[in-house]
């Protein structure tokens, strides 16, 4: 059946005998390709039926459809004309595991972060009314993801002004960690009615249930209706707003949804349609392990197992030392938003449930919250994803940074990720941070030193930023392993050719280069803010050529910040070559593809490096 499908058109002539075909042998390939190519597993399972019967519902062609972060979206790809083009998944110049607007027109908005559906949709549903055009809009958010706060604030925007708008919400009770909140029970109490499968679109009827009354609203509700009553009856809330709501539906039955579907297109205003979905459907160690199955490297289909051996990551041992730390000082937090496993946060909060704060897929709030904590005496550590830190930048200056607030800031993912893309590279972190005053900024060579900043972040009393990449430390191994101090930097090799500055990750690459060549000096930096100006002052005066390597991009970062100090300090005759990624947006692709194609691998360095010495020797 499969093989008939080369677009939307194809699906709309099926039957629905053969759309129930159609669906398992999806779930097939998808698993296929995704157990050679790591991806999004569970979540593209779970949505098989949904995206089968929006494609029979919708024109591909005018009508809009937004995947709310979008890793569930392989299944549009498909039924796009993209089958053949899904085996390249997330590989180099391949296809993207994310909706691309320059892959296909059906893709219409770029996503890869949660909660931006709706805000997107009824924008192009505005524009559509401008234009007096007559397309659908749809955007498709999943109960984690509407735990946003842009989320909330496009519904109520939305039902305010009445604009024609479908929203659906794929309900498989899961983000990537566990859901919590007032919004999760919420969503629970309707779940469990006997007559979840049997939608009614009678306001009058059936009492309306919708996600958006938890706690984050009950202010709302109370100022609109002066009664903690709206809570118990959301239909009024749904009504204040202006969204008429339908569900909850099977979201597994194909031919019920394209009746429910059927209904909105002919509704005015905006409508909210709860789908009941199940994570990893059809791939029973997937809907056991809808967490594992969320993000998965390549793996076994036959027992679910990676073929790529676990080791241990930063995110671990960040978990680790906090635990060891909490259990002698009772004023150390963990704040999570929604990324309690990827973030290495398990056994923290096992240990110490009451310090522990999952606050959902709300990075401002958690930031905030940190800062609310941290000035009432506690030690708030707050580990968030390099790209998703963007999201809370606001709170980092207004509500950190200003008041000096001691938040250990702990930036995961930091530098290249790989596969995932734009969206997800944490390329922008140094420079972001770096132009925020009262910050200190640290990054870790190896796991070690990781834990000494750890220690050293906790006790400093100020904010601090340490970023550390995804994955495990370089094999390589340091000897020497100084004492953390302030703005302090440690020189690993000594030497007068050439400086090589570096910081994080890229520290083993550099002493790995120069242990091959003579006489260039390493220096670790360590701090990117305060930098230790007098060391790498010293180092560059002594050899006249400084070569700067990280794993960031090459405006606003170390890079930016050692060219201030050679204009700042006036040195003059200095040879200057940056190592670092291009003022864009980097594709997806492993690491070690991405560093070969912008020059900033191991070879690459270690050649520049070679002609500068062999030049500098000739002109002595």
């Amino acid at each position: 059946m499969l093989e008939k499908i080369k677009s939307s058109e194809d699906v709309k002539k099926l039957s629905k005998q053969e759309k129930i075909e159609l669906a398992e042998e999806i779930r097939k390939y998808i698993l296929e390709v995704v157990s050679e190519n790591g991806g999004h597993l569970a979540s593209n399972l779970g949505v098989v039926e949904l995206t089968i019967a929006l494609h029979s519902v919708f024109d591909m062609s005018k009508d809009k459809i937004i995947w709310d972060v979008g890793h569930q979206s392989y299944i549009h790809k498909i039924l796009t004309g993209r089958k053949e083009q899904l085996k390249t998944l997330r590989k180099l110049d391949g296809i993207a595991g994310f909706p691309k607007t320059n892959e296909c027109e059906a893709d219409c908005f770029n996503t890869g972060h949660s909660s931006t559906s709706i805000s997107a949709a009824l924008g192009m549903a505005r524009a559509r009314d401008i234009k007096k055009e007559n397309n659908s809009v749809i955007a498709v958010i999943g109960d984690g993801a509407l735990t946003g706060g842009m989320a909330f604030e496009a519904l109520n925007d939305a039902g305010c002004n009445k604009t024609k708008l479908t929203v659906i919400l794929n309900d498989n009770e899961m983000s990537i960690s566990k859901n919590t909140g007032g919004l999760s029970m919420m969503l629970s109490k309707i779940r469990t009615r006997k007559s979840y499968t049997k939608p009614n679109i009678s306001a009058k009827k059936v009492i309306l249930k919708i996600p958006v009354v938890g706690k984050p609203v009950v202010k709302i509700v109370q100022k609109f209706k002066g009664s903690i009553k709206q809570l118990v009856i959301p239909k009024m809330f749904l009504e204040d707003i202006g969204f008429r709501y339908l569900g909850p539906v099977d979201g597994h039955n194909e031919a019920e949804l394209e009746r429910m579907l059927n209904i909105t297109k002919q509704l005015d205003g905006p409508v909210l349609l709860h789908v009941i979905t199940k994570k990893g459907k059809g791939y029973k160690i997937a809907e056991e392990n809808p967490d594992k199955f969320h993000a998965t490297g390549p793996f076994e289909i036959d027992t679910g197992k990676s073929k790529k051996e676990k080791s241990k990551d930063y995110s671990k041992v960040l978990g680790d030392k906090l635990v060891e730390l909490a259990q002698n000082d009772d004023k150390i937090v963990a704040i999570t938003a929604a990324m309690k496993d990827g973030t290495g946060l398990t056994e923290f909060a096992n240990k110490f449930p009451d310090r522990f704060f999952d606050v959902g897929i709300a990075e401002q709030h958690a930031l905030c919250m940190a800062a609310g904590m941290a000035k009432e005496g506690m030690k708030p550590v707050v580990p968030i994803y390099s790209s998703f830190y963007q999201r809370g930048y606001d709170q980092v200056i207004h509500d950190i940074a200003i008041q000096k607030l001691p938040v250990v800031m702990c930036v995961d993912r930091a530098g290249i990720v790989g596969a995932d893309g734009e969206t997800h590279q944490g390329l922008l972190d140094m420079a972001f941070f770096r132009i925020v005053p009262n910050l200190t900024i640290m990054a870790p060579k190896d796991f070690v030193e990781f834990e000494k900043m750890i220690e050293f972040a906790i006790k400093l009393g100020k904010p601090v930023v340490i970023r550390y990449p995804r994955g495990g430390e370089d094999k390589y191994k340091f000897n020497k392993e100084e004492k953390i101090e302030l703005g302090k930097a440690e020189t690993l090799k000594y030497g007068k050719n050439a400086t090589i500055i570096a910081i994080g990750k890229t520290v083993s690459k550099a002493v790995k280069i120069a242990e091959k060549l003579e006489k260039v000096e390493v220096i670790n930096a360590r701090f990117l803010k305060p930098l230790d100006v007098e060391k790498i002052k010293e180092s560059i005066v002594k050899t006249k050529n400084v070569i700067v390597i990280e794993d960031g991009t090459s405006v606003g970062g170390l890079t930016t910040a050692i060219k201030e100090l050679i204009v700042d300090e006036n040195l003059k005759n200095i040879k200057f070559k940056s190592f670092a990624y291009p003022d864009k947006f980097i594709e997806h692709g492993s690491v070690e593809e991405l560093e070969n194609r912008y020059k900033v691998d191991e070879n690459t360095i270690k050649q520049y490096l070679e002609l500068q010495i062999r030049e500098k020797e000739g002109e002595n």
